[in-house]
């Protein structure tokens, strides 16, 4: 037990992203930085999360008697606008549940971006789970939905015989795949309003809907209150280790119990996550600002660099998202170099420091600010992309 003990303590300690070198010659000794930019759900949750999380008051959640998952879901009730929401595991199993609740007959048609994360990113879920059949448009470079085409695709169905019926426009906010734009208020007027006049309901994938709000200057309510039905992530920009939520009316969430409990997302003394996802929302204005001020710094930083190979427009860096655009070599290759450290690294600039991003197109890598991303960590990983370009601009390989 004291071993264990002591396992738990140090997991609470929070964590500095520094090694040490163990290597001969000249990388012996010298310090390695960690700088993680694949996503923001890399995060760990630091002492007052954890801390919150061992301390929270349980009960059984599948009973509705968790004290501290019924704080969470009323604090974001109140957040977001809605009558209430719903605790569930993930951002997918919410997105899933609230298209479930808007489409109730096989065969619904749903409409939505064809590179949105649930169109592309969740399994499919809808057509193989709910029966519901997707139709994607192509996203326009803010992330939003060409609203003649929209209209046309929603009013199509009206009186004919060979057409699914549109149940449901689904949008995300922010747009991953854009970049982490923010869809516009005015936007999201006309397509509640479009919706409406043609009893279709709007569901937001709000997995990073705080980081629109803090992006926009308002809150969260403001964007919700165009939309039916909403979905928001703990696990992202956050910080929280697990768990998402469904907001909307009364019976939709009285509905949505029902299919998280059919999903298998009923969760019983589920309060040790809910308290995680309290602390994100507690402090979230005032991370969420710190991640986009590191992000906007990158883009503007690797922008003075100037390389051919490697650029980026700071403009459209509006959240904590910043796409970069490759030319000359594959992403991955980019990626491989970024995340290698050397002697020469080491001769040149006294550290080693491995970056982690993802390739995201074949002509791109996307780099994600997080909570656990300094803004020494951002100049860090500045420092190594300008000796990544610098050695490729000479033609060399820094080997150890």
């Amino acid at each position: 037990i004291p071993a264990m003990l002591r396992r738990l303590a140090r997991a609470a300690t929070p964590r500095h992203r520094v090694f040490w070198a163990r290597r001969s010659g000249s990388l012996a000794e010298v310090p390695t930085y960690v700088v993680d930019l694949r996503s923001d759900t890399v995060t760990k949750p630091g002492p007052a999360m954890r801390r919150a999380m061992a301390e929270a008051v349980v009960g059984d959640d599948d009973y509705g008697e968790d004290p501290t998952v019924r704080e969470l879901q009323a604090t974001a009730a109140e957040l977001l606008g809605v009558e209430q929401t719903l605790f569930v595991p993930t951002n997918t199993m919410a997105n899933l549940i609230s298209v479930m609740c808007h489409c109730r007959r096989r065969g619904s048609q749903l409409l939505l971006g064809q590179e949105c994360h649930l169109h592309v990113y969740e399994q499919g879920g809808v057509a193989q789970i709910a029966g519901v059949h997707s139709h994607p448009l192509p996203d326009l470079p803010y992330g939003t939905l060409d609203l003649t085409e929209l209209e046309r695709l929603v009013t199509r169905s009206l009186g004919s015989p060979y057409h699914l019926v549109c149940e449901l426009i689904c949008l995300e906010n922010t747009h991953s795949s854009s970049g982490g734009r923010v869809l516009p208020l005015e936007y999201l007027r006309q397509v509640h309003l479009l919706a409406r006049s043609h009893g279709v309901r709007v569901h937001l994938d709000g997995a990073r809907l705080m980081n629109a709000a803090v992006a926009l200057g308002v809150p969260p309510a403001r964007i919700v209150e165009h939309c039916d039905s909403v979905s928001l992530c703990f696990s992202k920009g956050l910080g929280a280790p697990v768990g998402a939520l469904v907001g909307g009316p009364k019976d939709f969430i009285e509905e949505a119990w029902r299919l998280r409990k059919a999903l298998g997302g009923g969760m019983r003394q589920a309060g040790v996550l809910a308290a995680a996802a309290l602390v994100g929302l507690a402090d979230a204005e005032e991370m969420l600002q710190k991640d986009h001020q590191n992000a906007q710094r990158f883009a503007k930083g690797l922008q003075e660099l100037a390389s051919p190979v490697c650029s980026v427009d700071p403009t459209a860096v509006e959240t904590n998202m910043v796409m970069v655009r490759v030319d000359g070599l594959p992403p991955e290759e980019l990626c491989r170099r970024l995340q290698a450290v050397s002697s020469d690294e080491a001769a040149q600039t006294g550290r080693a420091v491995r970056v982690l991003v993802f390739p995201w197109t074949e002509r791109s890598v996307r780099a994600v600010w997080h909570r656990d991303v300094s803004a020494q960590d951002t100049e860090l990983a500045l420092g190594k992309w300008a000796f990544v370009l610098r050695t490729l601009r000479l033609g060399q390989d820094g080997r150890s």
